[in-house]
């Protein structure tokens, strides 16, 4: 029996969304070291031009105190937010008086609908 081109087009092209998939989870979970800024999502994510530095400083401290979430700006502008590893949380605590400060983190990458993420597992 004939398969009909439709059907064909329709395996492979669940085929290469399947491929795609397993591609993005194979580049997951390996131990990454990031360098960056710590920063206040909460402010960097709407106002990305204002929301850095040592200008932003007290700013940012008071909103990583109120516990809104965090992040790492690395120099080639790519923003990770920071999560808390629930077996091992004293790194990312550190991490919450370190606003507008660069940091060196070590953690595992995560990503899900479009968000990147690093479980911290060491601030260096």
């Amino acid at each position: 029996m004939a398969m009909s081109r439709t059907a064909m087009l329709l395996l492979l092209a669940g085929g290469m969304l399947m491929w795609g998939r397993a591609s993005v989870h194979a580049a997951e979970g390996g131990i990454e070291t990031l360098t960056g800024e710590v920063v206040d999502l909460a402010c960097y994510i709407p106002h990305p031009a204002t929301s850095t530095g040592n200008g932003h400083r007290k700013c940012a401290d008071t909103c990583l105190k109120k516990g809104l979430p965090m992040g790492l700006l690395t120099e080639d502008k790519q923003v990770y937010l920071l999560l808390e590893d629930h077996s091992n949380p004293k790194p990312y605590a550190q991490l919450r008086e370190k606003a507008a400060e660069t940091v060196t983190v070590e953690g595992t990458k995560a990503a899900q609908g479009g968000v990147q993420g690093l479980v911290v597992d060491a601030v260096k």
